[in-house]
């Protein structure tokens, strides 16, 4: 049985961060059901510019390309200043002028120290972009850094369990619109 293609974003600026080791628990914890590819650094794509829409940088055409062929994404992101980083808005803003979040299935993570402002704002720009999620595949984790190790583990049982019942929201919401 071929595995479902899954694109995860990681939205944070920091190359060590909680959100990339929360990415990484998740690939390890799918890669029977999943082939999982990373999108680790949202500062690499060019600065979003609307009059290069219609005739966008190679990296951008590149991106696009790879969220229209997943079967689903999952956004990882910590909050900055009670909103998304500006490299994951960034990212999603070369891709408001087309339509391939809509209908697509996405699971979002806002991990941070609180994280309920991001979170709502990341809800709001995917629910925007007609992109396809439900409560149980959109998890806010707050106080991150004191519930994941430097190994990835995951050292809070109850934060374990949430990301747990995500990935299994995620299975079925990629499931059903395969």
């Amino acid at each position: 049985m071929p595995k479902n293609k899954i694109l995860a974003i990681v939205g944070s600026a920091s190359a060590n961060s909680s959100n990339h080791r929360l990415v990484r628990y998740i690939e390890q914890a799918t890669r029977s059901h999943f082939e999982v590819t990373v999108i680790a650094d949202p500062k690499v794509y060019p600065h979003f510019d609307p009059d290069t829409t219609d005739a966008p940088p190679p990296a951008i055409v590149a991106l696009r390309n790879e969220i229209a062929a997943s079967d689903g994404i999952i956004i990882c992101t910590p909050e900055y200043v009670f909103s998304i980083p500006s490299g994951l808005k960034n990212l999603i803003e070369w891709c408001v002028s087309t339509t391939i979040f809509s209908d697509k299935p996405v699971g979002l993570i806002t991990a941070s120290a609180s994280g309920e402002k991001g979170h709502q704002e990341l809800q709001l720009i995917m629910n925007t972009l007609m992109a396809k999620l439900t409560p149980a595949t959109s998890l806010l984790i707050q106080g991150i850094k004191g519930k994941i190790d430097q190994e990835g583990n995951i050292t809070d049982p109850l934060t374990r369990a949430d990301i747990e019942h995500f990935i299994d929201a995620c299975k079925t919401l990629v499931c059903a619109a395969s």
